[in-house]
């Protein structure tokens, strides 16, 4: 079954955003997330990073430290990029309008930060438009915030100011979900792709779970060990709705009545990650709470035998010595920090007013307290109600910070399901891709990621130029103030060399940012310069003798070496031109 159809204006819409990957496509065409990481699994880059001399004990390491090789490669080759002019900026109607035989402006703004959903009191705590830096813009003006290939995301290291790679969340989540399979060998079923309105992030079923969080990777204890990572880790599932789920079976949408993950596969997942986010009330979990809420901590002393004798020190002075410690309160590590604390900080006598936690030390270990069960909330304020604090909200702050129930699609949806893409006995790049191939007419999104991927034998032409001539605005504003011969000598000076390999192709704002490509993609940017700031001049490529030439009808003629073996796009690739 053939998915594209070159003559559907919809259809083409959907793999042109295949090639940009804006956070809005995806969060419309759900089946784009899934594609880019069967892109990257086809990238030649990705199998050079398996072969990095950092992965060579790899195959003697169990599937956990595997998991952190991976992590520890990931955050010391790309960092966190959310630059509001990497890739440029649009506006809300214009994003409507393409969108509109899609989703309704107001269903949008139930599930998209940027269009006017605010979520909980969090959204409105932190301004979001300021949070972002947007508010020096009119209300109208929105980010692209494209998701990168892995290519892309590699290249950054190009651009001025950046010592390595770098991408958005929604890159870094792609990123994670193939290296995770292809350098450390877990299989696709357990690795789940998971976008909220302001973020991207996967679980991961190894062990108790694991999230990948941007660079790092978030395992149960750090969910719930207090700290400011975590903390920072924790606010999109606590504040945010789960938007799309997908996976290697599918996806789950929360505006879409279709889905086509396995109903069965949904709810092992939602059963999963539910057990990931919850802990039973413990000590651990306590001082947990109280490291994560500083304000709580001057209602709790500390008792410590030091010289034979017991010794009592405020908490929050020995959570701040925390900060220069590897050890911590709550666990096995404790009494280790307490023996750091100089001796002249201990107190001979119990501190007034203040709750002992080595009794509820004592306390815990003889009644632990599973968060599933009603009566425990009852005893919990019984046992720690004291005159420092409003019992009743500590209790209900504690429980919440011990079980976050997230907000996941319904699962009363339509299943239209898909065959189900398998890696499995795949042990290289050729191999994948072929298998890929072999499956494009029967599963839309293998047919996707050929496009997602910029392979131009593979991928159709039409798609590619909608997308380089009327969503790369960085390139045409940084020739705003060029004429388009001096445009032409910036796009020659750059280095003669694509950041994708053999027919793949870069779009113009990658040739721009990263200062390199090959001359068929510098030409393909020249156009879009032109069409966009000049669109009254009839622009035209044409190939000869190894060149790509702009050539302006009635003018001059603009001529790049290219090295492609790529055949040029016809005029009815090409979208119409913008009115004068």
């Amino acid at each position: 079954m053939p998915w594209y159809d070159p003559n559907d204006a919809q259809s083409v819409e959907k793999y042109s955003s295949a090639v940009t990957l804006s956070d809005m496509e995806v969060f419309i065409f759900p089946e784009l997330m899934y594609s880019l990481v069967l892109a990257n699994a086809m990238s030649p880059l990705m199998w050079q990073f398996r072969e990095d001399s950092w992965f060579r004990k790899l195959p003697k390491m169990n599937t956990y430290r595997r998991v952190q090789r991976t992590k520890q490669f990931i955050m010391d080759n790309f960092v966190f990029n959310l630059d509001l002019d990497t890739w440029g900026l649009t506006t809300k109607r214009r994003e409507l309008a393409r969108f509109a035989a899609y989703i309704d402006e107001k269903i949008l703004a139930q599930s998209n930060a940027l269009f006017g959903y605010e979520g909980d009191k969090y959204y409105f705590d932190i301004d979001i438009r300021r949070h972002f830096g947007l508010d020096k813009y009119t209300s109208d003006i929105i980010p692209y915030w494209k998701t990168e290939t892995v290519e892309a995301m590699h290249a950054f290291r190009y651009k001025e100011s950046y010592p390595t790679g770098a991408g958005e969340c929604v890159s870094l989540a792609a990123l994670y979900a193939t290296a995770l399979h292809v350098i450390a060998g877990i299989p696709l079923s357990d690795i789940h792709m998971m976008a909220t309105p302001l973020h991207s992030q996967n679980y991961v079923d190894v062990r108790e779970g694991l999230l990948t969080n941007n660079r790092r990777i978030v395992t149960k204890a750090m969910w719930y060990n207090g700290t400011e990572l975590s903390a920072k880790a924790r606010r999109a599932l606590e504040n945010e709705r789960i938007t799309v789920v997908a996976n290697n079976r599918g996806y789950v949408h929360t505006l879409y009545e279709q889905a086509t993950m396995p109903p069965e596969v949904y709810r092992d997942f939602t059963r999963k990650l539910r057990n990931y986010l919850k802990t039973d009330i413990n000590f651990y979990t306590l001082a947990s709470f109280l490291r994560q809420n500083s304000a709580l901590q001057n209602c709790f002393q500390i008792a410590h035998s030091c010289c034979g004798k017991p010794r009592y020190i405020e908490a929050e002075k020995a959570f701040h010595y925390e900060h220069s410690s590897k050890s911590r309160i709550g666990d096995e590590t404790q009494v280790g920090l307490l023996h750091q604390i100089d001796e002249d900080e201990y107190y001979p006598e119990p501190l007034p007013n203040r709750i002992l936690l080595d009794e509820l030390e004592n306390y815990f270990r003889d009644n632990p307290l599973s968060i599933d069960s009603p009566y425990n909330a009852d005893k919990l304020k019984s046992y720690l109600r004291h005159t420092c604090y409003n019992v009743e909200e500590v209790v209900n702050d504690l429980l919440n910070f011990c079980r976050i129930e997230p907000r996941i699609p319904a699962s009363n949806k339509h299943w239209v399901e898909h065959p189900p893409l398998e890696f499995d006995g795949l042990d290289s790049r050729e191999a994948i891709v072929e298998y890929l191939e072999s499956i494009r007419d029967t599963h839309p999104v293998a047919d996707l990621a050929f496009t997602a991927f910029r392979d131009m034998n593979r991928a159709p032409w039409k798609p590619f130029l909608k997308a380089a001539l009327e969503r790369n605005p960085v390139s045409v504003e940084g020739s705003r103030d060029l004429d388009i011969d001096q445009a032409a000598h910036r796009l020659w000076a750059l280095e003669n060399e694509s950041i994708y390999d053999g027919a793949r192709m870069a779009q113009p704002d990658e040739v721009w940012n990263f200062g390199r490509g090959d001359g068929l993609e510098k030409a393909v940017c020249l156009l879009n310069i032109i069409r966009n700031l000049r669109p009254e001049d009839e622009a035209i490529l044409e190939k000869r003798d190894g060149t790509v030439c702009v050539c302006i009808k009635g003018g001059k003629e603009y001529r790049f070496e290219s090295r492609k073996e790529l055949g040029l796009p016809e005029e009815r690739d090409f979208p119409p031109r913008p009115q004068s």
